[in-house]
């Protein structure tokens, strides 16, 4: 009877922890599930149009945090009409990011504004927005239920932007994120329009844990619903962890290739 009455405590315990979480608590714990303080990797972007027709893009990228700022390097290896371009992001925790990029074909270097953060990636269906992580302040959270995807259980948080600057430089005026209860990742999200349509649609596939306990996602997909394309993203070689120091990530370094 003791052990019954122990497990019956623990469970609501463990329920108790759960629903007395906000929505804010929640969307901040699944920014932080997948962020690895370093790492490395190489990855294929295909690009498809509304016909099936798609363009495929090698990439290599390069993320380590430095004090309390996470910069990040990503350089197009093929097609030859844009190898060499490179994006640099600086993420902060407290203001918003930073973003560069370099084009070969113009020799130098610019970077990029608030206004086209919400615009195309190398023109794909996710934006430049998406290449980083959005600040947890920037948004007005809600729970709005649960929903079970692929066999797990998941929170579903509507993120509504909490002015049109931040709606524009996002790309979206809000997002509702399906977030798994026991591992705080994120397995799909949509994303609405300024005029509060459905416009895209991302899930994320093949989760893996890593060494320091941090998971990353292996496939992304993201729909346009407004033109019929898709985009997806796939990591082809990870490695937690990088060897590439603080001047690595400059703008000055991307110009080297």
């Amino acid at each position: 009877m003791k052990t019954k009455l122990l497990i019956l405590v623990l469970l609501i315990a463990g329920a108790n922890t759960i629903f007395s979480q906000s929505p804010r608590e929640i969307a901040e714990k699944a920014s932080n599930a997948i962020d690895p303080d370093a790492m490395e990797m190489s990855a294929t972007l295909n690009i498809y149009d509304n016909r099936g027709n798609v363009r495929e893009r090698q990439l290599a990228v390069a993320s380590r945090k430095f004090g309390d700022v996470h910069k990040t390097q990503m350089r197009f290896l093929s097609p030859p009409d844009i190898r060499g371009t490179a994006m640099l992001i600086y993420d902060h925790d407290d203001k918003g990011d930073d973003m560069w990029i370099y084009m070969p074909s113009l020799r130098r270097t610019r970077r990029i504004v608030s206004s086209e953060k919400g615009s195309s990636f190398m023109g794909s269906e996710f934006s430049n927005a998406d290449m980083s992580a959005p600040n947890i302040d920037d948004f007005t959270y809600k729970l709005i239920g649960t929903e079970t995807i692929n066999g797990k259980t998941c929170w579903v948080i509507e993120s509504t932007c909490k002015t049109p600057e931040i709606a524009e430089e996002n790309g979206f005026n809000k997002q509702i994120a399906y977030i798994e209860q026991n591992t705080y990742l994120t397995h799909k999200v949509k994303y609405y329009d300024f005029y509060d349509e459905l416009h895209k649609i991302m899930t994320i596939f093949d989760y893996r844990k890593q060494a320091d306990g941090s998971y990353f996602a292996f496939k992304m997909e993201m729909e346009n619903l407004h033109n019929g394309r898709k985009s997806i993203y796939v990591v082809n070689q990870f490695q937690l962890g990088s060897d590439l120091q603080e001047r690595d990530f400059s703008t000055s370094a991307l110009e080297q290739f």
